[in-house]
This record gives structure tokens, C-alpha cells and sequence, in this order.
């Protein structure tokens, strides 16, 4: 492993509980936003199968194993300028803990709210924290439903909704998250955020957007950029308060190639960053890794790469936990 921040758009929170879990997942698209630099691209040593991203019967037995309190509620907030209320599902996990606990916001991959979100969402729970995770899908879908509704379309559907959110909805929709979370009772306040993938652009974004974080956990995702896609945006970089911890695979050429220029922009701007490689991991490390081996009939480089990102994400996760402990 190699070592190497608002305003709020809501008004009104208001909640209600109910007990529908999603299926999930699409097939990776590019696409791309000036603000919201929404890209994702793959090249081929980077992109999982559709069947990867849908099937994850392992992350659903875990799910149901855990004896946390889990539950889906719905965020009710107005956007500024809108005339009617927005609703977001949200997937909230309870720690076993006997004091208040810090938040964390959990930004979901290219694949919408999948099964492997919702256990990692009931892992940092186990770890000590009120973990949420948002379907920011939600309301997209033909009959109003989110990523599951919309998934059920074509297997492209989930990727190509994800690429029309606008960057205003995107942050207004964690705004809200963001404020139900804090002001859970089980919730000391504090609150961080983590993405995935396109959720790690975003967990940097929102970085920029929101003041009150008290870091920002980047996964294999970029720094914001400018309309050309090419040069680091440091004029919002600059509206970062919070650390930013990033964590990127060796095998992604891709979005490590963004790294030097948001190393120097971040530095320039004297904006903490650390960002930490893990090398012989692919993108995705932190589910590959964290999904069952492969058969043993599998081929040696199917093995390999496993082996690669479960360390990536087994070392992810101490360096993580220890972050997240100091907050």
C-alpha cells in the first residue's frame, strides 16, 4: 500500500419507516457532467460483468445473518425553488454500541442500491457507527420507485438514470440524508461520508458542498473537474473543510491518472488528502474483495485478482476503521 469539503437545499425533514428491501444493478455507462463529473468509463481490466453487479445472493445472506436493527425510511425534503416535496428511501443501520455514535453517509456505486451497499452500510454499523445509505434513484422510476423499479427496465437502465441526475438534486438529496442522519437520536452529531466508484466522485464532491463533515472517504473515485473532464476544478476544491481520505487500486489507470494533478491541487490549496494505493487490486476492490473466492476449478488470474482485492479491501478497512475512530 502506497500513502500518497456547503449549503443546505432542504427545508423540511420528515420520516417514516418502511420494510422493502431492492434488487439491484446495472451495467456500467460512460458519462460524464461538468459539475457532478458523473464519469465512468471502464476499460476492460477495470469493468465487472452486469451478472456481478445483480447477483449478490452472498451480500444478502450476510444481510440477513446480521443482528443489527436495520430499516429502509423514507426523507421527505423540498428542494430550494421547488414546489413539491421530494422522497428519498434510505437503508439505516443501528450499531450495538451504549453511547452515541458518529454518522456515516454511504454514497452507492454506478449500480444503484444494491444488496452488497446495504451489507457494507450494515458492516460500518458493526464497526461502531449510524450508517445510512440513500437510493438516490428514488423517484426516478416509471411507477416512482428507484433503482430496483428502474432496473427491471433493461439492464442499462440504472446507469443511464444515474448519468441524468443533475449535481443541485445530487447534493440536495445528501443535504437531507446529511440532516436526518445528525439528528438521529442514536447520532453523536458527527457525520462522514463514503462512496464507491461513482459514489466516490461524489463522496469528493460533496466534500466541497457541505462544511460540517468530518471527513470524506473516497474509493476509487475522482476529484471534482473541469468541463473538459481533463483539468482538476480547484476553484471548488478550495471550498473543502473536511480531510479527504482517498483509496484507489493499483490495476485503474484510468482514475489514477487523475491523482497527481488532485495530489498538487489539494496541496496548493493546503487541503489535507491522503490518498493510499493498493497495488494489484482492480477497481471495485472493496466488493470483489469482499465477495465469496471463486470456484476452485476458476482459472489462476481469476484467482489472483481475487486474492489481490481482498487484501486491498481486508487493508482498506483497518486503515478505514482507524480514520473513523479519531473522529
Amino acid at each position: 500500500m502506497t500513502l500518497v469539503k456547503p449549503q443546505q437545499a432542504y427545508s423540511t425533514i420528515v420520516l417514516t419507516v418502511f420494510s422493502i428491501f431492492f434488487v439491484s444493478g446495472c451495467t456500467a455507462k460512460h458519462q460524464a457532467h461538468s459539475e457532478a463529473h458523473l464519469d465512468h468509463s471502464h476499460t476492460a481490466s477495470e469493468t465487472v460483468s452486469s451478472a456481478d453487479a445483480v447477483v449478490q445472493d452472498w451480500a444478502k445472506q450476510r444481510l440477513a445473518k446480521s443482528p443489527r436493527h436495520q430499516e429502509w425510511v423514507k426523507i421527505k425534503y423540498k428542494p430550494a425553488g421547488a414546489a413539491n416535496e421530494r422522497e428519498l428511501s434510505a437503508f439505516v443501520v443501528y450499531p450495538e454500541v451504549t453511547k452515541k455514535a458518529t454518522a456515516v453517509l454511504v454514497i452507492h456505486e454506478i449500480f444503484g442500491m444494491s444488496e452488497w451497499v446495504q451489507s457494507l452500510t450494515d458492516q460500518l454499523a458493526e464497526a461502531g457507527y449510524v450508517a445510512i445509505a440513500p437510493d438516490l434513484l428514488s423517484g426516478m422510476g416509471p411507477n416512482g420507485g428507484g433503482t430496483a423499479e428502474i432496473r427491471a427496465q433493461d439492464s442499462n437502465a440504472v446507469g443511464k438514470a444515474i448519468r441524468d441526475l443533475s449535481p443541485s438534486q445530487i447534493t440536495a438529496d445528501l443535504d437531507a440524508v446529511a440532516a436526518y442522519v445528525s439528528n438521529l437520536p442514536a447520532s453523536n452529531g458527527k457525520i462522514a461520508v463514503t462512496g464507491y466508484c461513482w459514489g466516490g466522485s461524489q463522496s469528493f464532491r460533496y466534500a466541497t458542498n457541505n462544511s460540517k463533515l468530518k471527513a470524506a472517504f473516497v474509493f476509487y473515485g475522482s476529484a471534482p473537474m473541469k468541463e473538459d473532464q481533463k483539468t482538476i476544478d480547484k476553484d471548488t476544491l478550495s471550498r473543502i473543510k473536511a480531510p479527504v481520505y482517498g483509496f484507489y487500486a493499483g490495476n485503474d489507470a484510468r482514475i489514477n491518472a487523475t491523482l497527481p494533478a488532485t495530489i498538487e491541487g489539494m496541496k496548493e490549496l493546503n487541503k489535507k488528502y491522503e490518498p493510499a494505493t493498493y497495488q494489484g487490486a482492480g477497481h471495485g476492490f472493496m466488493r470483489a474483495g469482499d465477495a465469496p473466492p471463486p470456484a476452485s476449478d476458476a482459472d489462476q488470474k481469476a484467482k489472483d485478482d481475487y486474492a489481490a482485492n481482498k487484501k486491498a479491501r481486508d487493508e482498506a478497512w483497518i486503515r478505514w476503521k482507524a480514520i473513523l475512530g479519531k473522529l
